[in-house]
């Protein structure tokens, strides 16, 4: 799958996820659009997938209609080392999220 990572995400996240074409907005020349903006132009682009850490995204934009699968990763921080316990839990979610679908993942609960 066509996967963006939003710009606020470590660029390294991508190499975590070998099998699948990953580019960071930069990369791909959509840093500093704004999300509205940003999920029309990775639609452009043949993005299947957007992963990101705005937990604000599904309330700010009406997603029903997009072309995207978005997963929002809901982790201590956006440094690479707390959203990389996140990635198995994505790679299994992935493949059977729907166009049009958001869903979050969460980092374990440390007791």
């Amino acid at each position: 799958m066509r996967i963006l990572i939003d710009e606020c995400i470590d660029q390294r996240l991508r190499n975590a996820l070998p099998e699948h074409d990953c580019k960071t907005a930069r990369y791909a020349g959509l840093a500093g659009l704004e999300n509205g903006d940003l999920l029309a132009a990775a639609e452009k682009a043949w993005f299947e997938v957007f992963l990101t850490v705005d937990q604000g995204i599904e309330y700010q934009q009406n997603l029903t209609t997009r072309k995207l699968r978005i997963i929002i990763f809901r982790a201590n921080s956006n440094r690479l080392k707390d959203l990389l316990p996140l990635v198995p839990t994505c790679l299994a979610r992935i493949k059977s999220l729907e166009l049009g679908k958001v869903i979050s993942i969460e980092a374990p609960t440390k007791i």
